[in-house]
């Protein structure tokens, strides 16, 4: 049996515009995403028998192949020849689940990753990212992580520089949020605001934090924020505690808030944390660190 363990972590947007729609439905997006510190840990091991097995600790997410990791395992089998004897995969949640921030994603790639180096296939990060497309969008983000523009449906990554570090205040409400319904809502919704995202994109490289908080903006906010005030509610609060600025990540319902100190950050994080139990406080993760 041959076993190995990676953090998966949690992406949020830092700006996300949706400029189009397909013949076939989806959505052409525009947008800055981020890893951030907050993360899953994925433990694959190999040789353990016959078949796949999913184990999902701190969740009562399926362990079936309804889940996105099993489907990860499945893919990568089929897509390599290679012949299963047995693979056992235990994910340890802790990123919120249907948040806005990736989980299910970031769990399937990291699936993707494991079974590369443990069944030594050497595919590369471009061929993963490339498999990791067809289990979803954000896949190959998750592969690759860091700071990145996403384009197209969210696939066609170009990579930034690292985003200048802050501390992060990250709240997501208990109310579930259908990001189809959301994708539906803003069809016919009037978008009266979109972010700059070229100026997000140059306050990154001049790792000016303050300005990137400023830019931080998302298209989606409105909408979902018609359905669910809470969303508004939670931004605000991290504004009048001190967030340099303030937004939605995603379809939602997740937000999150910048803060330049420390001491402002832990204290709006007590704040939520005592009426809304999934809230953390976190960081942004460079590329590097998201290497696995």
């Amino acid at each position: 049996m041959r076993q190995a363990t990676v953090e998966a972590h949690a992406k949020i947007n830092l700006t996300l515009d949706v400029t189009g729609k397909r013949p076939n439905g989806y959505h052409d997006v525009c947008m800055v995403m981020q890893s951030i510190g907050l993360h899953d840990t994925v433990t694959a091991a190999v040789g353990t028998g016959s078949g796949i097995r999913l184990a999902v600790e701190g969740s009562d997410l399926p362990a079936d192949s309804s889940n996105l990791a099993y489907r990860a395992a499945e893919l990568f089998l089929s897509e390599t020849g290679t012949p299963c004897d047995g693979i056992s995969i235990v994910i340890e949640k802790h990123i919120p689940v249907a948040a806005g921030l990736a989980g299910g994603s970031t769990d399937a790639a990291a699936v993707l990753v494991l079974l590369d180096e443990l069944y030594d296939t050497r595919l590369g990060e471009k061929k993963l990212m490339e498999i990791g497309l067809k289990l979803g969008a954000d896949v190959p983000f998750c592969i690759s992580g860091g700071t990145m523009l996403a384009e197209g449906i969210g696939e066609v990554l170009t990579r930034l520089p690292d985003a200048p570090q802050t501390h992060v205040v990250l709240c997501k409400p208990p109310i579930a949020v259908s990001t189809p319904a959301i994708y539906r809502a803003i069809d016919s919704a009037e978008i009266t605001e979109r972010p700059d995202t070229q100026a997000m994109c140059a306050a990154i490289a001049d790792r000016d934090c303050s300005r990137v908080a400023q830019l931080l903006c998302n298209v989606m906010q409105p909408v979902t924020a018609g359905m669910h005030p809470e969303v508004e509610e939670i931004c605000g609060t991290l504004r009048a505690r001190g967030a340099m600025g303030a937004i939605m990540s995603g379809s939602g319902p997740s937000n999150f808030g910048l803060f330049e100190t420390l001491e402002e950050a832990q204290a709006a994080c007590e704040v939520l944390a005592a009426q809304y139990p999934e809230t953390y406080l976190t960081d942004f993760c460079t590329a590097a660190q998201v290497k696995r």
